[in-house]
């Protein structure tokens, strides 16, 4: 359906891309995969109109194209979720789902959405505002209105990351779906049981080159060997003793904000301790992040972090940093360098010329091998290296780290360098304390585990007492409260 020939792309003297070659099939998925940096996200951009290649050929059905707009890639039924939604949240579903439609007919949309919706398993209140939405839920309307609006060849970003398991085998079934239906799918990953999976062929990028390139059933050890340069080494489970003093401490908390809220929570975190919070998507986790952050007032209950009570619950403060799992949504802000992020985090500049956070933003780009330069935009980044920016940018004071998906949209060595820099950052007299769908994450990093339920706490013990089983268990209601908490507190459904 379309095959890419040699293709380039250059920023000054980077060469992001030399002579890459790929096709995608109708009725196939193929897989890319690669570390950060290799090169995905430029050949993406280039396939869907959003950057211009410096060389190669692009056919469609043996004919030779142009994609110098999106809109471009749209009339030849390109479409493409992306990691992060590109969706309108205070609009509400429907609106989002006739977004780019030619015509207004509200009825019909409507019609199409419970249709299509019904038919992949998927659940929409069309008159419920985005903003409502889970990561996974936005992912799953985007992905209904690329098939609504004539996508034939569908490009997937990380496509699971942030998402609950339910909803990972909805999109693992839907996607299945379509292929049978027709739909040419290119799917990038890092995670190599999905290729294993669902993937039909797979292209191995390396420093913007195609390092190797297979059909199923694929060879683990040869993807590892062609994607990295040296395979990487898994960090062993942390071994941090925790202290006596509180860090954070949540009485009988609660606020009905998100989908779940967060009901009567009692818990105290202390010094020394990575809390691992698990749950699906929705369940309050997040909620208690932005709570625990000073970010979120609670309605009732009290906070206290490092002995102080909060006023009205609420308060940010230089000793706590926050990552969040949109980070360009969020916490970085897309337009503004690399160099005006940290003139940003450093405060104190009265005067501003040229050089000023020049030194700064040179020295993150080595201590946390940023592939980029003072200059580059925090958009132009890959995704694990706006998370080596967030990283750069947390205050040397810092005593409490609260993350959402750290390592959402990482590969293997991203992920476990960015671990060593938060176990390395983390102060003695402070604490970690993250958000993960991935419970492997959760295991190896984790010395206590938080599962929430529906906005409650459901399970609360150290890492090193429990399994995956009684985790996976508590996650879907199947447990009682327990641990440190109580102590301290072919279808047819693809347009022509």
């Amino acid at each position: 359906m379309i095959e890419l020939a040699n293709i380039s792309k250059n920023f000054g003297k980077v060469q992001a891309l030399q002579g890459v070659s790929l096709s995608a099939e109708a009725g196939s998925i193929h897989g890319i995969v690669g570390e950060n940096g290799a090169g995905k996200s430029t050949l993406m951009k280039i396939l869907t109109g959003f950057t211009s290649r410096s060389g190669g050929e692009i056919l469609c059905r043996g004919k030779k194209i142009s994609l110098d707009r999106p809109s471009d890639a749209m009339r030849f039924g390109i479409g493409m979720l992306y990691q992060e939604p590109l969706d309108f949240p205070q609009l509400s579903v429907l609106e989002n789902f006739m977004a780019g439609e030619a015509a207004f007919a509200p009825g019909q949309a409507r019609a199409d959405l419970a249709r299509l919706a019904a038919a992949f398993g998927f659940v929409f209140h069309p008159d419920n505002r985005v903003e409502t939405l889970t990561v996974g839920e936005r992912q799953q309307l985007e992905l209904l209105r690329l098939i609504h609006g004539g996508a034939r060849l569908l490009i997937l970003d990380e496509p699971t990351t942030g998402i609950s398991e339910r909803q990972q085998e909805q999109l693992f079934a839907a996607l299945r779906r379509l292929k049978a239906d027709g739909a040419a799918i290119l799917l990038v990953s890092h995670k190599l049981e999905e290729i294993d999976s669902l993937c039909d062929t797979v292209t191995v990028l390396r420093h913007g080159r195609v390092a190797a390139a297979m059909r199923c059933p694929f060879d683990r050890q040869a993807l590892l060997q062609a994607m990295f340069d040296s395979l990487p080494e898994r960090l062993s489970p942390p071994q941090t003793a925790t202290g006596k003093e509180p860090v954070v401490e949540f009485d009988r908390v609660v606020v009905t904000v998100g989908r779940a809220g967060l009901h009567e929570a009692t818990i105290t975190v202390r010094t020394g301790e990575v809390v691992g919070l698990a749950g699906m998507d929705g369940s309050g986790q997040a909620v208690f992040l932005k709570i625990a952050g000073g970010f979120l007032p609670p309605e009732s209950g009290q906070i206290r972090r490092f002995g102080r009570t909060l006023p009205n619950g609420c308060g940010c403060s230089r000793d706590v940093a926050f990552l969040p799992a949109d980070r360009l949504a969020e916490g970085l802000l897309p337009g503004m360098t690399l160099r005006e992020h940290h003139i940003l985090a450093a405060r104190g500049h009265i005067f501003l010329s040229a050089a000023t956070g020049l030194a700064g933003s040179r020295r993150a780009i080595d201590d946390f091998n940023i592939k980029g330069h003072p200059e580059t935009t925090a958009e132009e980044l890959s995704g694990g290296n706006q998370q080596r920016l967030l990283l750069s940018l947390i205050p040397d004071e810092v005593r409490l780290i609260l993350m959402e998906n750290p390592t959402r949209g990482l590969d293997v060595q991203s992920a476990d360098w960015t671990w060593q820099q938060l176990h390395r950052r983390k102060a003695e007299d402070g604490a970690i304390i993250f958000a993960s769908p991935d419970l492997e994450e959760i295991m190896a990093q984790a010395t206590r585990v938080v599962v929430f339920y529906d906005g409650r706490i459901i399970l609360d013990t150290p890492t090193a007492a429990t399994d995956y089983h009684e985790i996976s268990r508590a996650i879907t209601g199947e447990a009682g409260t327990t641990g440190p908490s109580d102590e301290v507190g072919r279808s047819g459904l693809l347009p022509d």
